[in-house]
């Protein structure tokens, strides 16, 4: 989809400021990032290509061979080199901010900080990243008063973007630029399915990124979250907004569902009403730290109203404090 030029000046302008401001702060926290140092092609098994004359048969990747009835090899990547993967949720729901910030600009802000964090010596750094053309939205139970009117148009179907792994500050900066320009569609993204597209196919081991503000039933995700943490080491970023932990009290207030259109009243002067939303969102957070911790991610989360540099550097200086007291969570 063309990038407006307005909007494609903007996005420039915002990764530039971000690189700035994450070199400054994070420059030299992240130590001892690659799995092995020892020269040679390495062990760990990377992607498969057609078998050439000459190749190592002791390479042959059977399963492909069998499936497309070309000979195929599983080449293998050198263990001194990290590889980083983002999966990224830019659902209609990140689309929203009562504070500093949008949540969509922390989504954007974790993805610069990591690729600061990884791209270096031949590190290589990929993404997949869900728009929100995924599956909608339940009806809500309660408190709606108003629909729109007529039948709500369908989600424009579209697939996830997915973006290769390449080493290179170079191709680093292509990959957050697409990131960023990355129109938000209606709807919800399945984020089961989006870091479900981390685990396949089969990737040597490395760094794996959720970013996402997590609000998609947890039992939806919790599974595959838990199965990338087998063979990967697994960073989960939530981005949170105050007004999804407390509600204001200023009267009758209208809200819009950004996944589905739908409109709801609420009157914020009940003060049982605020009290019943603060404690369901409560729980709501408590499941999500408490799946991730079952998962065995490390968990950071950013809020609209705080400086998220702050946090995220707080953050890898924890890491890498724990890292070196022989603890990694």
């Amino acid at each position: 989809m063309p990038v407006a030029p307005a909007q494609a000046a903007r996005t420039e302008a915002v990764i530039s400021r971000l690189q700035l401001l994450v070199t400054r702060k994070l420059d030299g926290l992240l130590q001892g990032d690659y799995v092995g140092l020892l020269p040679g092609p390495g062990s760990e098994a990377g992607e498969s290509r057609e078998y050439r004359p000459g190749d190592d048969v002791r390479r042959m990747d059977w399963p492909v061979t069998a499936r497309t009835t070309t000979p195929h090899v599983r080449r293998t990547v050198a263990d001194r080199e990290l590889e980083t993967w983002l999966a990224v949720d830019l659902s209609a729901s990140l689309d929203f901010g009562t504070a500093q910030w949008l949540k969509r600009d922390l989504v954007i802000a974790s993805a610069t900080a990591m690729a600061h964090l990884t791209v270096r010596g031949g590190n290589r750094i990929g993404a997949v990243v869900g728009t929100g053309a995924g599956v909608p939205p339940k009806e809500p139970r309660s408190w709606w008063r108003r629909k729109p009117d007529g039948p709500p148009p369908p989600p424009p179907s579209a697939p996830v973007v997915r973006l290769p792994a390449r080493p290179g500050r170079k191709e680093a900066q292509a990959l957050l630029r697409t990131i960023a320009g990355t129109t938000i569609r209606p709807g919800r993204t399945d984020l089961g399915a989006l870091i479900d597209m981390l685990n396949r196919p089969p990737r040597r081991r490395g760094v794996a990124v959720v970013i996402s503000d997590f609000l998609s039933p947890v039992e939806g995700w919790a599974r595959p979250v838990k199965k990338l943490g087998v063979r990967h080491d697994v960073l989960a970023i939530e981005v949170v907004d105050p007004r999804e932990l407390e509600l204001p009290d200023v009267g009758v207030l209208t809200l819009a569902d950004p996944e589905s259109g739908m409109l709801h009243e609420v009157q914020t002067s009940d003060p049982q009403l605020r009290q019943a939303y603060a404690e369901a969102a409560g729980q709501q957070r408590a499941a999500i730290a408490r799946a991730l911790r079952a998962a065995g991610a490390a968990h950071l989360r950013l809020r609209t109203d705080t400086d998220w540099l702050l946090d995220m550097v707080r953050f890898v200086a924890a890491q890498r404090h724990a890292r070196t007291r022989g603890t990694t969570r």
